[in-house]
């Protein structure tokens, strides 16, 4: 809900028919992917979106990941595109806090034939990040966004050197322009300032949909 309310002021990060274009040159061809994709629409559920998908599969792809952890996963959507990229002997741990989405995360995984290359986890993904020592060659990281400095604290020292945190939302429709005492721009603008000046990092923030960061540990 605070999501939707905060789109009524918020900041266009690309326009629309930019949008418009780039996804009819690179649909979504995979049917499970286009079935989640539906489902997101219907619900008004905030995927990462095929843009965001591709760029994901990526870096699975350029880095050939073979551990990826993801704080905060829905119904699995970003997971598939994830594992879309990975090494057949790649494994994905993927954490929701809503049983009902960890559910739909595995019917959808199972269709597509990965259901053997992910670990599923209900509850608090910070909480559960605990239970892992790592090293990680990603960590993904779509939590509330009030926890994103708190996100950091827990990914960064499981991070493998020459692994990749990457963050959605990080420009949280152009909150981080402003000043507001908003909770979750708050907490965007504070990662953001984490990531630009911790010096075992190097990273990037790319306006693509809502704002995503890549950040390589040193």
């Amino acid at each position: 809900v605070r999501c939707l309310l905060y789109r009524e002021k918020s900041v266009e990060i690309v326009s629309p028919k930019v949008e418009t274009y780039i996804e009819a040159l690179f649909p979504s061809t995979d049917p499970v992917l286009k079935r989640m994709e539906d489902e997101g629409r219907r619900r008004r559920f905030p995927i990462v979106g095929p843009q965001v998908g591709r760029l994901l599969c990526q870096v699975a792809q350029m880095m050939q990941a073979r551990k990826i952890f993801e704080m905060g996963s829905g119904f699995g959507y970003s997971a598939l595109w994830f594992l879309k990229g990975m090494p057949e002997d790649g494994h994905l741990i993927l954490t929701d806090d809503s049983p009902e989405k960890i559910d739909q995360a595995r019917a959808y995984l199972e269709e597509a034939g990965f259901s053997d290359r992910v670990t599923l986890r209900t509850g608090d993904a910070l909480e559960i990040m605990d239970d892992y020592a790592g090293p990680f060659d990603v960590i993904f990281n779509d939590v509330d966004k009030e926890a994103y400095p708190r996100a950091f604290a827990r990914a960064f020292p499981r991070l493998r050197r020459g692994g990749a945190l990457i963050s959605d939302n990080t420009l949280w429709f152009g909150s981080v322009l402003g000043s507001s005492r908003e909770p979750y721009g708050q907490g965007i603008r504070e990662y953001n300032r984490l990531i630009s000046e911790t010096g075992d990092l190097f990273s990037s923030l790319i306006p693509i949909r809502d704002g995503l960061s890549i950040s390589i540990k040193l």
